[in-house]
């Protein structure tokens, strides 16, 4: 009789146990980090959480769901900004330098339907991604010189990669966040020094275009000036030829009797007082 009442409570429990486990066979749970595709008979028929823009964490549609057990799979794929790495990636510039470029892009699964049927799951995508993103990386900053990456240049070339990543990336249902270079550097040793030797050549050379620029504006502005002032004394002194006279008289004066320069000779100047050229001092009228 106490076997018969130990059996009985032991089995109760098992089936309990065996039909709790059943019940939640039914469910599963859709965290509010994670995205869900639903299969049935290996065929979509559904997705839960997915991703939306601007959506605000705990209202989305995580939660438990419903499923039939053995003919449902629920497939979780990560909702979060995950990244792809590249390190030291080769690249020419168009100066002909060649480059070793760190950078790194962060990616988002916003359709995780066509992510599940295209690459299945988010560490294929970055398998996938990865070659893509160093063709994008290498087109884009081929265009480039290798000042251009340490200018305010650098933002847009970014930009664009991140545009040319994006055109590729959306057949996998994915949006690309951000793009961002963390080095780019000339290889150490000849290379570099070689490099370094061009860009100070290239600089002189572009500073002695820019000296012999300004001298020729510098010449043509004086000549313009000179020019200029010729005419300006010509009209004036067309006006009144005796002072004309009287003024050019006292600029040779002031040339022949008050020159100081240290060259200056010591001849000495004699003439006749009706010598006309001091009639500026005998007929000052």
């Amino acid at each position: 009789m106490s076997a018969t009442w130990f059996r009985g409570p032991i089995a109760w429990a098992i089936a309990a146990i065996v039909v709790l486990l059943g019940a939640l066979s039914f469910f599963v749970v859709v965290p509010e980090t994670e995205q869900a595709v639903i299969l049935r008979m290996r065929k979509p028929i559904a997705t839960i959480n997915a991703y939306q823009p601007g959506e605000q964490f705990g209202r989305t549609g995580a939660g438990v769901v419903f499923r039939i057990p053995f003919f449902d799979q629920v497939i979780m794929i990560d909702k979060r900004v995950l990244d792809i790495e590249l390190t030291n990636q080769p690249v020419l510039s168009t100066d002909q330098l060649r480059l070793e470029v760190d950078a790194y892009a962060r990616f988002r699964v916003v359709d995780p339907l066509r992510m599940y049927q295209t690459a299945i799951s988010e560490k294929r995508v970055g398998e996938q991604l990865t070659p893509l993103f160093a063709s994008a990386l290498r087109n884009e900053l081929g265009k480039r010189t290798f000042a251009a990456l340490l200018s305010p240049e650098r933002g847009q070339v970014m930009d664009n990669i991140q545009n040319a990543l994006q055109k590729l990336a959306s057949q996998y249902g994915v949006q690309i966040v951000d793009v961002r270079i963390k080095h780019a550097d000339l290889p150490s040793g000849s290379p570099l020094d070689s490099a370094y030797a061009r860009m100070r050549t290239a600089r002189g050379q572009e500073a002695a275009t820019i000296r012999a620029q300004g001298q020729k504006d510098a010449t043509i502005i004086r000549a313009n000036a000179s020019a200029q002032a010729a005419k300006i004394y010509a009209d004036s002194f067309g006006k009144d030829p005796e002072f004309y006279n009287f003024f050019r008289a006292m600029k040779s004066y002031q040339i022949t009797f008050l020159n100081q320069a240290q060259d200056k000779g010591q001849t000495q100047i004699i003439l006749s007082p009706n010598n006309s050229y001091l009639q500026q001092f005998i007929n000052p009228r």
